[in-house]
C-alpha cells in the first residue's frame, strides 16, 4: 500500500525540475508519475522536492558536546540535539567527523569511543542516518590497535587520515591559539608542551602505521579520506594506499592533481557561504567554477550545505541541479551510499521540500527521512488518509 504522496512540487529528476507526483512505500519511492493517489497526502505547492543532503564530514556536533570550553554535557544529549539540528537543515544522512587525535579532553580517544557506541545505541531513535567517521590523527600511534580491531568489527563507516601536528607545534608560540589548544585538551600548559613533545619524537612510526591502517580499511572495503593535503605528491602517496577522497586540499595544484587522478575532492560549504574560507586557504567557489570541488559538507556549520547550493545558483556558478549534486548525490556516490542521493523509483525515500523565493534564504519546510516525515514546518500540508497512517508520520 502506498504510505504517502508528495503533490504540487517541482521535483529535481536527473538534471531537470518536473511538475510530477512522488508516491512512496515504507521508506521506498515507489512511484513517479503524473497522477495524485488517494491515502496520505502532502501538498507541496511552491515548493521544490530534492533529494536529501549527504554530509560526509561535519563536526558541529563538538559545540553540543563542549559548548564552552571545559563544559561538557552527556554525548546522548549533544548527539540527539545534532540529530534535530541536522534534519532542520535538511541533513537526511550525517557522517559525525569524530577526531581522535593524541590529546586529552574533547578529542581524546574516550570521547571517540563515547560516541560511537551512543551513535550504535541510539541509531534507531534518530531522524537522520547517522554514521561515525572517524577521523584519525595519524600521530596518534597509540590507537592503531584499537582502531584496527573497529575497523574488522564493521564499526567505522569512513575513515580519514589527519595530521595537524605541524600546525599544533607552529601553534604554540601564539597565545590564543595555544591558549585554545590547551583549553580543549583540559590540561596546564606545561603538560601540553610536554605531550607535544611525546608526540613529535615519535614522527618516523607514522608512515608504517599509516600504511597498516589503510591496509585493514582496504581489507573490509572501508572507505578512506585524506585530510588538508598540501601537494600533488602527498595526493598521489595517499591514492596509492587506497585513499580517494581529498577532504579540503589546500592549493589548487593539489585539487587538479586529485581530480585528474580521479579522486573525489571535498570543500567546505561554509566556505561557500561566507564567500571564502576562515582559514585563508582555497576559495571552494572557485573550485567550483574550475571543475575541481566533487562534494560539498557542512564542516562546522550544519546549515551550510542547503545555502551554500543557492548561494551557488545566485552567484551564476552553477545551475541548482548540478549545485545540488554536491550535496547529495555526489557524496553519496563517493561514500558507496548507491540507495541514495537521487529521485528515483526504488531509491530510499530520503527527500526534502525547500521554499526558496527569497534568494539566498532557502527555507526547509518538510524532511522525510527513509519515507518518515521527520520536519514539517507547516502542518497543514499533510491531510488524508486514516487518522492511522496520518499518526505513524514522525512530524517534528
Amino acid at each position: 500500500m502506498i504510505g504517502l504522496t508528495i503533490e504540487g512540487s517541482s521535483v529535481l529528476l536527473g538534471e531537470d525540475f518536473f511538475e510530477v507526483c512522488v508516491k512512496l512505500d515504507g521508506e521506498r519511492i515507489a512511484e513517479i508519475d503524473r497522477k495524485p493517489d488517494g491515502g496520505a497526502r502532502l501538498d507541496a505547492r511552491g515548493l521544490k522536492l530534492l533529494p536529501g543532503i549527504v554530509d560526509i564530514h561535519g563536526d558541529a556536533f563538538e559545540r553540543q558536546m563542549m559548548p564552552r570550553p571545559g563544559v561538557d554535557f552527556p554525548i546522548d544529549i549533544a548527539l540527539c540535539e545534532s540529530d534535530r539540528q541536522a534534519i532542520g537543515n535538511g541533513i537526511t544522512t550525517v557522517f559525525h567527523a569524530a577526531t581522535w587525535s593524541w590529546e586529552p579532553g574533547l578529542r581524546s580517544g574516550a570521547n571517540a569511543e563515547r560516541l560511537l557506541t551512543a551513535i550504535e545505541t541510539l541509531r534507531p531513535q534518530l531522524a537522520a542516518d547517522t554514521r561515525f567517521h572517524l577521523r584519525h590523527e595519524t600521530y596518534n600511534l597509540d590507537a592503531e590497535r584499537t582502531i584496527k580491531h573497529w575497523i574488522a568489527a564493521g564499526r567505522i563507516d569512513l575513515l580519514a587520515f589527519n595530521d595537524h601536528t605541524d600546525s599544533t607545534v607552529a601553534s604554540l608560540n601564539t597565545p590564543a591559539k595555544r591558549n585554545r589548544m590547551v583549553e580543549r585538551a583540559c590540561v596546564s600548559h606545561d603538560a601540553f608542551d610536554k605531550i607535544v613533545a611525546a608526540v613529535v619524537s615519535r614522527h618516523h612510526e607514522v608512515p608504517g602505521s599509516i600504511a597498516r591502517l589503510a591496509e585493514s580499511a582496504r581489507a573490509m572495503q572501508l572507505k578512506m579520506l585524506s585530510h588538508d593535503d598540501d601537494s600533488p605528491e602527498l595526493r598521489q602517496a595517499f591514492r596509492d594506499q587506497g585513499v580517494a577522497i581529498a577532504e579540503f586540499p589546500v592549493n589548487e595544484p593539489t585539487a587538479v592533481a586529485a581530480i585528474e587522478g580521479g579522486d573525489f575532492t571535498v570543500f567546505g560549504a561554509p566556505n561557500v557561504v561566507r564567500g571564502g574560507s576562515h582559514t585563508g586557504w582555497t576559495k571552494a567557489a572557485d573550485m567550483i567554477a574550475k571543475g575541481l570541488c566533487s562534494i560539498l559538507a557542512s564542516d562546522y556549520y550544519y546549515p551550510a550545505p542547503l545555502l551554500a547550493a543557492f548561494r551557488l545558483v545566485a552567484d551564476g556558478i552553477l545551475p541548482l541541479p548540478d549545485a545540488w549534486a554536491l550535496v547529495s548525490s555526489a557524496p553519496a556516490k563517493a561514500v558507496g551510499l548507491t540507495d541514495r542521493g537521487v529521485i528515483a523509483e526504488g531509491r530510499r525515500a530520503d527527500l526534502i521540500l525547500v521554499d526558496d523565493r527569497v534568494a539566498l534564504r532557502p527555507r526547509l519546510v518538510a524532511a522525510i527521512a527513509a519515507g518518515r516525515v521527520v520536519y514539517l514546518s507547516e502542518a497543514w500540508r499533510l491531510s488524508g488518509g486514516s487518522a492511522q497512517q496520518r499518526t505513524s508520520f514522525a512530524a517534528a
